[in-house]
């Protein structure tokens, strides 16, 4: 992630400006299971039932890519979600043991040091 410091000031100046993501919309073939499995697996409160998730507070990287990155996976994959997690190796055992797919890369993050990358997929008849 690119950083420069005194940037954001530098553009910003006295303007208004974003305080957050309010939120991150996306088409599921089964948007009712898939919340419900978000929930379930993932412990995000309130999906099935259409409310806001209150997360804890912490950093969130906004960057756009060039439209040939393979970081995202493949080429139609045009966005990818990180979260943040306290103990990765249970997040990723709940998974597991739910049937998720996934893949764990060692990733370097900012200032917050050492970090893990992961692919997570569900199968795609079930959302």
């Amino acid at each position: 992630m690119l950083h420069r410091p005194g940037l954001a000031m530098d553009i910003v100046g006295g303007m208004e400006r974003v305080l957050g993501i309010g939120g991150y919309f996306f088409r599921a073939k089964d948007p009712e299971a898939l919340a419900a499995w978000y929930e379930i697996n993932l412990g995000i409160a309130n999906m099935s039932a259409g409310g806001s998730w209150e997360q804890e507070a912490g950093p969130t990287a906004f960057a756009p890519f060039p439209a040939d990155t393979d970081y995202f996976g493949r080429p139609d994959q045009q966005a990818r979600l990180n979260f943040r997690v306290a103990n990765l190796d249970a997040v990723l055992t709940q998974l597991r043991a739910a049937g998720a797919n996934q893949s764990r890369t060692p990733a370097i993050s900012g200032s917050a040091g050492k970090t893990w990358s992961c692919q997570i997929s569900r199968d795609a008849s079930s959302g």
